[in-house]
């Protein structure tokens, strides 16, 4: 079985960033699918599960409501591992082209006063919130990137090589 691209990224040498996970062209355009990564992954803490929890409600409803992404925007939602979130938008831009984008989402965090959408009635689970803790993660993220905006390492996946015997057998490290 042939792995999936995002398990082919070397994940002991990703750090926090802004990344294209996939291009997927569909006849007349193409969706793309960054990683939004928060963490290190293996090498930090996971996000906490209320706060990414949080976090997806608020950067979905902010993402959702910017006047000029609305339209392009997918999908936004966490990763598995916890480690950061999964952005689809439509169209294929590189990853630096949605810095600005991802900043002012992570900062909008730290105005909100409630996560939207935390009611039984429109979530799943109401009660795993916790909005002071994604306020926290968000302005951690933020100043992180502002820090980092010059540093390609945010914006470049670094790439696993993969070792293939005489015979076409390929070994993953993953």
């Amino acid at each position: 079985m042939e792995l999936i691209q995002s398990f082919s990224v070397d994940h002991t040498h990703i750090v926090p960033g802004i990344f294209t996970s996939r291009v997927d062209h569909l006849g007349d355009y193409s969706v793309t699918t960054y990683d939004i990564r928060l963490k290190k992954p293996n090498r930090e803490p996971v996000i906490d599960v209320g706060a990414m929890h949080s976090l997806e409600h608020l950067i979905a409803t902010f993402l959702r409501n910017d006047p000029d992404w609305k339209d392009e925007i997918i999908y936004w939602g966490p990763m598995g591992c916890l480690t950061g979130f999964y952005l689809i938008l439509k169209g294929n831009r590189p990853s630096k082209e949605i810095y600005e984008l991802m900043l002012r989402s992570f900062r909008a965090v730290g105005d909100a006063q409630e996560v939207p959408g935390a009611t039984a009635v429109n979530c799943g689970h109401y009660l795993m919130h916790n909005l002071e803790m994604a306020k926290w993660y968000a302005r951690e993220f933020a100043d992180y990137l502002e820090a980092n905006a010059g540093n390609s390492d945010i914006f470049e996946y670094p790439r696993t090589e993969r070792l293939v015997t005489e015979d076409g057998q390929s070994f993953y490290d993953s």
